[in-house]
């Protein structure tokens, strides 16, 4: 690379320092600061909290877990959806050192099992059931064979209460003693990645990992203790406990839970009532929302900004964010449980291109690179690369597997996020797939980003996917899964030729298309494109597919 040619690297530099804090010391000093304001409202039950109600409330949980045994570096799970008690168990395994393992309320008997025995779990702390799953009966057929599982607590049940209860004997010093011999640097928290080939891996994280993550993705959103947070995703994933949590707690700010999981409804009527500032979403949340019959209803004047993240989200979605729920500072933010989760995020006055057509620039006390996969050499900017991050974020490794933490974090402690990006000359950075997804038809290498954005357009057109499947001919074809808007006429494949003529070269059009009423999707809203390849070629009969 000529000295002339800007590499595609940068660095986040900040005024503010990173926070040495442990979360619970962190927790403290905010109730100090703000003792009477609301700290977590719970919309569905209507219980309420302030900063010291909270505190007081994690501090008796966190002496029930001490008197049963739990100590530092011990594995709690969770699983639960949206309650209050998964913010509380939170709070008191920080604060006591225990190393909180987060369960996807989705998985089955199996993913159960495999999480608990991986983990070395000693607890688990588990709703009894929650819309048809049986969380209790899975829990008795698994426990048999995790014999390192001695304690199961149900929440709303007695056994929640026993736990509360019999941490009384423990004085208010046996927290303070457990806190004091934290460090910031120590595991917290076991966050099992979604990947869609071989088992999940247990991202590890820190205090300095997640906390610093929440602080400063909300101070970006220049955050205060005025903010009321309404939170849809999803708890157990970064983005509910890190984004959310965390980052309204190191605030002083209002935790808001509109339902135990996504309810657009629910989450419109939170806003409303509660007078919510911020609201979070995956671009799939922010489009049920915006397609309520009754959208217009809602009184969203509340709000000034928020956080869209795990997909890239349309230019017409922005739009009505900004404009239609008054979210005029929503940003968007990028990155993986793996580093905390944030590395990449667009400022409140970012323009409507910057916020769609980017995923914003480095976050504070940050390194980014994008590297040729093959080289490992930085390319230039405006060439595509992989995404590479360094700093505070990246998670210690995968719970007990030096082998894929290997693979994942190079020897300079990079992380590799097997994603595919451009950086630019103002160091914003566009993500244009996975290295996975990309499609190379003929030889030519296609981003399902720019299709997607494009069909997008489509008046009739409420969401689109698109996908790679093996073709004989030129290798991969292109086949979009096409969700319509109510009352429209379906397209296909000649439909879609027509929209794309003039605008599309010939080689990127769809060859199929689907019109879908979903797409798969994991509970924190990511599409599974893998799911939609292999159901695509089951449909067509494509055959196998081509590995690469």
């Amino acid at each position: 690379m000529t000295s002339d040619v800007q590499s595609s690297y940068t660095s986040g530099t900040s005024t503010t320092p990173l926070l040495g804090d442990t979360i619970g010391a962190n927790l403290l000093r905010t109730v100090t600061k703000f003792p009477d304001r609301e700290a977590l409202i719970d919309v569905p039950s209507g219980r309420r909290w302030t900063y010291t109600a909270l505190n007081s409330d994690v501090d008796a949980l966190a002496r029930g877990l001490l008197a049963v045994g739990v100590s530092k570096g011990d594995r709690v799970g969770i699983w639960a959806p949206n309650v209050p008690e998964w913010v509380l168990i939170q709070y008191a395994t920080a604060k006591i050192g225990a190393i909180l393992v987060n369960v996807n309320p989705s998985y089955r008997k199996h993913e159960l099992k495999y999480a608990v025995q991986q983990s070395g779990m000693r607890m688990i702390v588990a709703l009894p059931q929650f819309r048809g799953s049986d969380y209790a009966a899975m829990i008795e057929q698994v426990s048999p064979e995790c014999p390192g599982l001695t304690e199961v607590v149900y929440i709303g049940t007695a056994s929640w209460e026993t736990l509360v209860k019999g941490g009384e004997a423990f004085p208010a010093s046996a927290v303070e003693q457990a806190m004091a011999s934290l460090s910031a640097d120590e595991p917290i928290n076991i966050q099992y990645t979604s990947g869609t080939t071989g088992s999940p891996k247990g991202a590890t994280l820190s205090h300095h990992n997640i906390l610093n993550n929440g602080y400063f993705v909300t101070e970006t959103l220049n955050f205060t203790e005025q903010d009321r947070l309404c939170v849809p995703v999803p708890f157990y994933h970064c983005f509910g406990m890190v984004m959310c949590n965390l980052g309204a707690t190191s605030h002083g700010a209002a935790i808001v839970i509109p339902a135990p999981s996504f309810d657009g409804a629910a989450t419109l009527q939170a806003v409303q009532d509660e007078r919510c500032t911020t609201l979070y979403g995956v671009p799939t949340m922010f489009i049920a929302e915006q397609n309520l019959e009754n959208f217009h209803s809602y009184d969203l004047s509340s709000l000034r900004t928020g956080i869209m993240a795990g997909s890239p989200c349309p230019v017409e979605v922005m739009k009505r964010c900004m404009s239609e729920m008054h979210m005029g500072a929503v940003s968007i933010a990028y990155g993986m449980t793996e580093t905390s989760p944030v590395s990449m995020q667009t400022q409140p006055d970012d323009d409507v291109a910057h916020r769609t057509e980017t995923v914003g620039r480095v976050h504070p006390h940050l390194e980014v690179k994008i590297v040729d996969p093959v080289t490992g050499l930085t390319v230039p900017r405006g060439e595509p690369g992989e995404f590479c991050t360094r700093g505070y974020s990246v998670m210690l490794g995968y719970w007990n597997d030096p082998e894929k933490t290997a693979a994942a974090i190079d020897p300079a402690r990079w992380m590799h996020t097997g994603d595919l990006a451009v950086m630019f000359t103002d160091g914003y950075v566009n993500i244009v797939g996975r290295i996975k997804d990309m499609v190379i038809r003929g030889g030519e290498n296609l981003y399902p980003r720019e299709i997607e954005e494009f069909l997008y357009t489509h008046p009739d057109v409420a969401d689109v996917q698109v996908i790679g499947v093996p073709d004989t001919k030129y290798g991969e074809e292109l086949c979009a899964w096409i969700l319509m808007k109510p009352g429209a006429t379906p397209l296909d494949s000649a439909a879609v030729a027509q929209f794309c003529e003039g605008h599309l070269s010939r080689y990127k059009v769809p060859r199929y298309v689907l019109v879908v009423d979903e797409f798969p999707m994991t509970v924190t809203g990511k599409v599974r494109k893998m799911d939609m390849r292999a159901t695509t070629m089951e449909l067509l009969g494509l055959g196998l597919p081509e590995t690469r």
